[in-house]
């Protein structure tokens, strides 16, 4: 297996991707974090074309158990981050 991309490895494959310097497009890549995060943070969603769909979900009130202990008690209402794959990605990896 690979190791995951880096950052700095990222924005330098952007930037040759877009002909640029890393600097824009480090800066594109915040920003696009940025407004995913606000977004998702307000209950949004959000669509990356090719990539796939970023979403806040509600989890409600539920019972869980300690593995240490084994007792079990109630772990109040959350919010989840979901990513959706995109059908173009799946069947680009697949080929």
């Amino acid at each position: 297996m690979t190791k995951p991309m880096t950052k700095t490895q990222l924005v330098s494959a952007i930037a040759d991707a877009m002909g640029g310097d890393k600097k824009t497009a480090g800066a594109a890549l915040d920003a696009i974090a940025e407004v995913v995060t606000r977004e998702v943070a307000a209950g949004g969603s959000v669509t990356l074309p090719g990539l796939g769909k970023v979403a806040c979900r509600a989890r409600p009130e539920r019972q869980v158990r300690n593995p240490a202990t084994g007792e079990t008690m109630t772990k109040p209402a959350d919010k989840q981050v979901k990513f959706s794959i995109a059908k173009a990605l799946k069947d680009s990896v697949n080929a």
